[in-house]
């Protein structure tokens, strides 16, 4: 069916434009007749226009989608219908992508399609793990009790993350001030001085002479070194990418101190949550693993888990699985979820997985700036000592022999 562009007006005479999925112009306000509105003028829709081109590289804010889940179950248990539902949030929503989203996929179930369906074709905006819980919600008939869950996992999820981001902000700004600190003294102070111990033919130590040397060479070449670290790093970007690339950066993440644990804790509770939403949907187990696997950020856990959903077609547990895999899944995240296997609350035991592992990293991040702190005062510590070696020494020996 085609799209068309449409202007209609309100009960209260206010113009309203829009797109919707219609046979014909008779069935386009019929349609429209049903929301209240007066179709004014009408069009069909451009196959491709810039705006459509742009989308591609929208993306929707997590905020933005946590409050659409959230808003939409409230509406959905008050018994709103979900095309009213859906209108509403539209035209709440600030966003200007995410509106257009709601307003297509308002149209979608307006039409007849299901609304997990009209989900599916925003993959940029809900996870392929958002559609299925929406699924599983539609055929069950509990969608707002769906929407609630999934509401709760976002939140978990955001916290989890902005609880990273929040830890890690203070030392990255630290270390680039550090850099550019040592970039401005090199490129505006030691040539400078280099200038002085030129005229006072001072016998320099090997030190000055290698920072006069790197200085030097970035006045010359400083163009050109930036040119090589941009490229150096667009390859390095698409390398890690590819395969190998993500095989190699994970793998170096997962082994570097501090880092690594925190790496682990973090794709354990996420692993965690999503599988406890997942099971209280009912969708089978196999294919639950195939889609939290494709959640995953980290390469090795993801394979891990395409490779147990393939071996639990077999009849093996899900513990037994993962028990495999040592070095990823902890003893104590294999027995907690062997418990929940025998007991038949697999669902509940995740859960409480998911929330140990966040209580864990809450604890570790706040610890984080403490474990930081002195490694940035020590690197600070030794940055400021070769300076001084490689300065201070040579204009205090200049002293002397001018003394």
């Amino acid at each position: 069916m085609p799209e068309f562009e449409y202007t209609a007006q309100t009960v209260d005479g206010q113009a309203e434009k829009g797109m919707m999925i219609a046979q014909d112009v008779p069935d386009l306000e019929k349609k429209l007749r049903a929301r209240d509105l007066t179709l004014t003028a009408s069009s069909i829709g451009k196959k491709k226009t810039k705006a459509s081109v742009l989308d591609r590289f929208q993306t929707v804010p997590v905020v933005q989608r946590m409050f659409f889940t959230q808003y939409l179950q409230v509406l959905l248990h008050a018994g709103f219908s979900i095309a009213r539902a859906l209108d509403t949030l539209a035209q709440q929503s600030t966003h200007k992508y995410f509106r257009k989203v709601i307003g297509e996929i308002r149209t979608d179930v307006e039409s007849g399609m299901a609304f997990s369906k009209s989900l599916s074709k925003h993959p940029r905006v809900f996870s392929e793990l958002y559609v299925n819980m929406v699924a599983a919600g539609e055929s069950s008939g509990k969608l707002d009790d769906v929407l609630g869950r999934l509401s709760l996992k976002m939140k978990k999820d955001h916290n989890l993350l902005s609880k990273v981001k929040g830890a890690l902000t203070y030392p990255i700004i630290i270390i680039f001030t550090m850099i550019a600190v040592a970039i401005l003294m090199t490129v505006v102070v030691i040539p400078k001085l280099a200038e002085i111990f030129e005229e006072s033919e001072a016998t320099l130590p090997f030190a000055t002479k290698v920072l006069i040397g790197f200085s030097g060479f970035l006045l010359t070449h400083g163009v050109l070194t930036v040119i090589v670290l941009v490229v150096v790093l667009i390859l390095l970007l698409r390398f890690s990418r590819t395969k190998d690339g993500q095989r190699l950066f994970d793998a170096t993440l997962l082994r570097t101190p501090v880092i690594g644990p925190i790496i682990k804790k973090i794709n354990l509770a996420r692993f965690t949550r999503s599988l406890s939403s997942l099971l209280e949907t009912n969708i089978p187990i196999i294919e639950t693993f195939l889609i939290v696997s494709r959640t995953m950020g980290n390469f090795f856990y993801r394979s891990a888990l395409e490779e147990a959903g393939t071996k639990l077609r077999t009849g093996s547990t899900i513990a037994k699985v993962l028990e495999h895999y040592p070095k990823l899944f902890p003893p104590i995240t294999t027995q907690m979820i062997a418990v929940g296997e025998e007991s038949g609350s697999l669902d509940t035991i995740a859960g409480e997985l998911a929330q140990f592992y966040e209580e864990e990293i809450d604890q570790t991040m706040s610890n984080l700036s403490a474990v930081i702190e002195p490694v940035l005062m020590l690197l600070l510590g030794v940055g400021v000592a070769l300076l001084a070696v490689a300065v201070i020494l040579p204009i205090y020996s200049l002293s002397q022999q001018l003394g």
